[in-house]
């Protein structure tokens, strides 16, 4: 039997990232998809894996996004990576 490891979110409280996708009413796939990048990459981040980065072009796919759900940018915390100190090793 696979044993799920707790994430770090799981400890230190929700993902940011994962609020605000849940708002959107998405899964990781799709919101991966709609920024531009893969549901694995959305699953770490929101685990606190690895710190989200974001090129211009996936910065401009979510604002896009964003104002298609009636929020801007601006609505965004100014954090959406982990505590600080709380990365893996593996980063």
């Amino acid at each position: 039997m696979i044993k799920k490891r707790p994430s770090r979110n799981e400890q230190q409280g929700e993902s940011p990232l994962r609020s605000l996708r849940l708002e959107l009413d998405m899964s990781q796939e799709e919101f991966g998809r709609a920024i531009g990048t893969t549901a694995r990459t959305i699953s770490r981040w929101e685990a606190g894996d690895s710190v989200p980065t974001f090129t211009v072009t996936q910065m401009k796919a979510l604002d896009r996004l964003l104002r298609s759900k009636g929020k801007t940018i601006q609505d965004l915390p100014d954090d959406f990576g982990p505590p600080k100190g709380q990365l893996s090793e593996n980063t």
